[in-house]
């Protein structure tokens, strides 16, 4: 079949086993989630009916997602509300062959409105057993903070996280509008200290700068988005040597005007010069995109060879076991072969 075809494409595309590494419990809500735990709280500003809901959801600018992803923040009060949030996004995830994820979790934004971390913690720990049970998914934290909130934020998150945090937690991230990093060098360092990974956002906006504060301050292991490396050539060789990975969501990039239209993104380039690029959805039900509409939008960019060696990044970055990585990195190529696509 031409590899080109949308047939193929799709086949590719839900056939390969996938990994993400950079996608947003709450932004991951969808419409219909949103309107029953708004319903059960009788949360304000959110549209009285399903219908008008959606109208409201779907994507327009920035300012708009931020009131969007605010309102969905509100819905999520009890234990079970976080439980059934976690129970529909690993459904979701799982009928988009997606095998692992690690998943951002806005902790501040729910210690900010008096939420314990332990209702967060153990709403999502039950689903995440549950789904495990049920579809095979695996699912891992990355509880974070918004960079422009400051250091007291920081240090409430940090301080939650070792408190209340179950195994599952694998890193510790900051999101949020960019603001210098080294401010939180403190609290990173506890983190690490901890065990857990530093996963920081830095580069989608704020300039390559971000992206060495990250990896200098922050002791980062990950760069989510990141794509502002490709300003820098003495950056991007300091991450093609350590194979340092980079998360890039285009379509979130493409929303948040960090990139102005599909055809400039930097992701074949950044996959050429060596870079261990991942796919990721970012923010998928308020971006109106998923993990699969990726790999499709990256077939524009890299074609099929380019769609298995962003498979296969993935597992490669992720912190899902070495044996587990073995498994799924043959599964990769034998799925591949299946397609007629190279693997390497």
């Amino acid at each position: 079949m031409d590899q080109i075809s949308p047939t193929f494409v799709r086949s590719l595309v839900q056939d390969l086993p996938k990994v993400e590494l950079h996608v947003h419990l709450e932004g991951s809500m969808p419409a219909e989630t949103l309107f029953e735990l708004a319903g059960r709280h009788r949360v304000e500003g959110v549209p009285d009916t399903l219908e008008e809901l959606r109208d409201w959801y779907a994507f327009t600018d920035f300012p708009h997602f931020v009131e969007v992803y605010l309102a969905s923040v509100r819905t999520l009060r009890e234990e079970a509300d976080f439980a059934l949030l976690t129970s529909v996004v690993a459904e979701r995830l799982a009928a988009q062959n997606v095998r692992y994820a690690e998943v951002h979790v806005s902790l501040y934004a729910h210690l900010m409105r008096g939420v314990p971390s332990k209702v967060v913690f153990d709403g999502i720990e039950r689903a995440r057993l549950d789904a495990e049970r049920e579809h095979g998914i695996r699912l891992r934290w990355i509880p974070d903070f918004p960079a422009d909130f400051g250091v007291e934020a920081a240090e409430r998150t940090v301080e939650a996280v070792l408190r209340d945090g179950p195994p599952s937690v694998v890193g510790f991230g900051v999101g949020g509008v960019e603001t210098p990093l080294g401010q939180y060098a403190d609290v990173f360092g506890r983190a690490r200290a901890a065990g857990l990974a530093s996963l920081p956002h830095a580069g989608e906006h704020g300039g390559p700068e971000r992206i060495r504060e990250a990896l200098d301050l922050l002791g980062a292991e990950r760069i989510g988005h990141g794509i502002d490396v490709m300003k820098d050539p003495e950056l991007v060789e300091r991450l093609v040597a350590a194979q340092l990975p980079v998360d890039v969501s285009p379509t979130s990039n493409i929303c948040t005007r960090a990139v102005r239209r599909i055809g400039e993104h930097p992701l074949p380039a950044m996959l050429d010069a060596g870079l261990l690029v991942t796919l990721n959805s970012d923010d998928p039900t308020m971006f109106g995109s998923d993990l699969s509409g990726e790999y499709g939008v990256a077939h524009g960019l890299v074609g099929a060879e380019g769609l298995v060696r962003l498979a296969r990044n993935g597992v490669h970055a992720s912190y899902l076991g070495a044996a587990r990585r073995r498994e799924l990195l043959a599964e990769i190529d034998e799925v591949a072969a299946r397609h007629g696509v190279s693997a390497h």
